[in-house]
């Protein structure tokens, strides 16, 4: 029997991104954002929401750009400490050793030291309640080589990104492969 535990904000997985941006003084800036994700095929986007009170925040509203980077597990207290602390107060990616490097596609930086980064420009903005939403069209995707995989696109089982367990408020790493996608359930369809 289910038993109804209430709305919280709970969907699995929850990707850890870190959004990085520049701020009205073109020094970079980084945050964590758990709610996020692919919003749109066409054109690609990825959507994020986060709280008007992070200095991210006014920094998406100045630039209408920002990365998406993606960690590796080997990175987990790093991009936790990207969420316990402001940009405000502290150079976070001085502090975590960290590079930011100038994007020629967007008005953002992206980290360095991170194999996957996600090059977006804002294109809508949505306040929803506690959160407001940035829409971000994906303008170009870099990977670092050693993280692709035959064909060319990003390996997750060598990336090993980190994810959100809101409900639990833990950080988990990707399991094993479980089969291909829209094809290991073409047996179960009738008359084909």
């Amino acid at each position: 029997m289910k038993r109804s535990i209430g709305a919280k904000t709970i969907l699995y997985p929850t990707p850890v991104i870190a959004v990085s941006t520049y701020d009205e003084n073109r020094k970079a800036n980084v945050m964590i954002v758990a709610w996020g994700g692919i919003c749109c095929s066409e054109p690609p986007c990825i959507a994020i929401s986060l709280r008007k009170a992070t200095y991210t925040y006014h920094n998406l509203l100045n630039n209408k750009a920002f990365i998406a980077n993606i960690a590796g597990e080997e990175m987990v207290d790093k991009l936790d400490y990207m969420g316990i602390t402001s940009g405000q107060n502290v150079d976070k990616l001085e502090r975590l050793g960290l590079t930011p490097e100038r994007c020629h596609n967007v008005n953002a930086p992206y980290i360095k030291e991170f194999p996957l980064i996600i090059q977006c420009n804002v294109i809508r903005v949505v306040e929803i309640g506690l959160h407001t939403q940035f829409i971000g069209e994906i303008i170009d995707i870099k990977v670092e080589e050693k993280f692709l995989d035959k064909e060319g696109n990003p390996d997750i089982t060598k990336i090993k990104p980190v994810v959100f367990d809101p409900a639990r408020r833990e950080y988990f790493s990707i399991g094993d492969s479980l089969g291909k996608a829209f094809s290991i359930g073409r047996k179960l369809k009738i008359g084909n």
